[in-house]
C-alpha cells in the first residue's frame, strides 16, 4: 500500500500545488482576484465531482479485471472512459460557460469582482474538456496498478502552470503584464497539455493500457456498468458540492464591505492550504481502493478487509502533524498568501480551530474511498447527504450569521460535517457488508 500510495500522493501535491499557486498569485492583486480565483476552483471541483461518474466506475472495473486476469477487458472499460470521458467535458463546457454569471451572483459579487469572476469562470472551463481526459484515463492506470504515470503528468501540468502563470502575471521576458487574465490562461494552457500527452500515451499504450479508435465508443455493457458504479459517487459529489457553494453563500454573506471581501478570501485561503492535509489521506484512500477492487477480482475477500484499517493507520499521523502546523504557523501563512493583513486577521482563528479536526477528516476520506473502491457506492452518499446537507449549512448560518460568529462560526459547521461523516463511514466499512457487492 505505501508503495502504492506514494506516486498518487505526489500526483495529489502536484496537483494541488497549482490551484494553491494560484490563488498566491492571486494574493499579490487584490482581494477581488481571491474571490474570484476562490470561485472558480469550487467550480472546477464541481467539474471533477462530476467527472467521478466515470472515474470511480473506470477504477472499480479496471481493477477486478486486473485483479481476475482479465486485461482485454480492463482495455475496453478504459476506452468506453475515454469517450465518455470527451462527450462529459464537452457538456460542462458549454454548461460553465452559459451559469457564469448566476454563479457569480449567487456569490454576492458585482462590479469589478463579478467582471473578473465571470471572465475567469468561462475561460477556465475550456480546460474541463481536456482535465477529464486527464482524470478519467489517470482513473483507468491507477486500476491498472500504475501510480507513476499519473504522477509524472501532472509534474509536467504543474510546472507549464507555473511557468505560463508567472509570466504572465508579471509580465516578465517580452510578455505585458496581463493580471488575472494571466493567472487563467497558465492554469488553462497546462489542462490543455495534460489532455493531449494522456491521449498520445494512450494511443502508443502503457502498462497494458491501450486505446483504439473502434473502442472508443459510448454504447454498450461496459459503459453501463461504469455509470452505475459511478452514478452514485457522482451524485455524492454533486451534493457535497451544492453543500458546499451554499455554505460558500454564507461566507459571502457574513460581513458587509472591505471586512466581507477579506472573509471570503481567508476561508479561500485556508480551504486551499488544508487541501496538503488530507492529500494524504486520498493517496491512500486511492490506493486502498485499486487493493481492494483487485482483491475482491481475485476473491480475496480477507484481504480486501484488512486494507482500508492499514490505509487509515499509514496516513492518520500526517493528519495530526499539519493540524500542529495549522494552529502554531497560522499568522505566517496568511503573510505568505495574501499581502493585505485583514485577511490574516479573520483567517487565523478559524484555521486554529480547524486544526483540531484533522484526523476526522483524514478517516472519513480513507474509509469513504475504500467503500468506493469496492463499488459500495450508495451509503457513502446517504452519509455526505446527512452531513452536508443537515449539519454543515445549518450550523454555518446558525453559528456565522445568527449568532454573528464570523468565520470561526461558519466553520463550525464545516467540522461538525467532517466529524459525523468520518464515524459514518468507518461504521460502515467495519462492519464488513460491503465484500458482497457485485458490480
Amino acid at each position: 500500500m505505501f508503495i502504492l500510495a506514494l506516486p498518487v500522493l505526489g500526483e495529489q501535491l502536484l496537483n494541488s500545488f497549482v490551484g494553491l499557486y494560484d490563488t498566491y498569485l492571486a494574493g499579490k492583486i487584490s482581494k477581488d482576484a481571491t474571490a474570484a480565483i476562490g470561485l472558480a476552483a469550487y467550480v472546477g471541483w464541481l467539474a471533477s465531482m462530476l467527472f467521478s461518474l466515470v472515474g470511480t466506475g473506470t477504477t472499480a472495473l479496471v481493477s477486478r479485471f486486473w485483479g481476475a486476469g482479465e486485461n482485454e477487458q480492463a482495455n475496453k472499460v478504459a476506452n468506453r472512459s475515454i469517450a465518455l470521458a470527451a462527450l462529459i467535458g464537452v457538456i460542462l463546457y458549454g454548461l460553465m460557460y452559459a451559469f457564469a454569471p448566476m454563479l457569480a451572483r449567487l456569490q454576492n459579487m458585482h462590479d469589478e469582482t463579478y467582471d473578473i469572476a465571470v471572465r475567469y469562470l468561462r475561460i477556465d472551463a475550456v480546460g474541463y474538456m481536456f482535465t477529464s481526459l486527464t482524470l478519467i484515463g489517470s482513473a483507468a492506470l491507477r486500476g491498472a496498478g500504475d501510480m507513476r504515470t499519473p504522477m509524472l503528468l501532472l509534474a509536467v501540468v504543474n510546472a507549464l502552470n507555473v511557468v505560463v502563470s508567472s509570466t504572465l502575471v508579471f509580465g516578465l521576458g517580452p510578455f505585458e503584464p496581463w493580471g488575472v487574465d494571466g493567472i487563467v490562461a497558465g492554469t488553462v494552457t497546462a489542462r490543455v497539455t495534460g489532455g493531449i500527452l494522456m491521449l498520445v500515451l494512450l494511443s502508443v499504450g502503457v502498462h497494458g493500457l491501450k486505446l483504439y479508435l473502434s473502442e472508443l465508443k459510448v454504447r454498450g455493457e461496459l459503459v453501463w456498468r461504469v455509470l452505475r458504479i459511478g452514478l452514485p459517487t457522482s451524485a455524492e459529489g454533486a451534493i457535497l458540492w451544492s453543500g458546499h457553494f451554499v455554505f460558500l453563500m454564507i461566507i459571502a454573506r457574513l460581513f458587509d464591505g472591505d471586512q466581507g471581501k477579506a472573509a471570503y478570501a481567508a476561508h479561500i485561503i485556508a480551504v486551499r492550504v488544508e487541501a496538503f492535509s488530507y492529500l494524504p489521506a486520498v493517496a491512500w484512500g486511492t490506493a486502498a481502493a485499486t487493493m481492494i477492487g483487485q482483491s475482491l477480482g481475485a476473491n480475496m475477500k480477507d484481504r480486501a478487509r484488512m486494507v482500508g484499517h492499514e490505509g487509515a493507520l499509514q496516513c492518520g499521523i500526517s493528519s495530526i502533524l499539519f493540524g500542529l502546523i495549522f494552529y502554531f504557523e497560522a499568522r505566517w501563512i496568511f503573510d505568505l498568501m495574501h499581502k493585505e493583513k485583514i485577511v490574516g486577521d479573520v483567517g487565523v482563528p478559524a484555521m486554529q480551530l480547524l486544526a483540531f479536526f484533522q484526523p476526522p477528516l483524514v478517516l472519513s476520506i480513507v474509509y469513504g474511498a475504500c467503500l468506493r473502491g469496492a463499488g459500495d457506492t450508495r451509503w457513502p452518499l446517504f452519509f455526505t447527504i446527512i452531513g452536508a446537507l443537515f449539519i454543515r449549512i445549518p450550523l454555518a448560518y446558525i453559528f456565522g450569521i445568527h449568532l454573528e460568529g464570523g468565520l470561526v462560526g461558519a466553520w463550525v459547521g464545516m467540522c461538525g460535517d467532517m466529524t459525523l461523516r468520518a464515524f459514518l463511514n468507518g461504521y460502515r466499512y467495519t462492519r464488513g457488508k460491503w465484500v458482497e457487492t457485485r458490480v
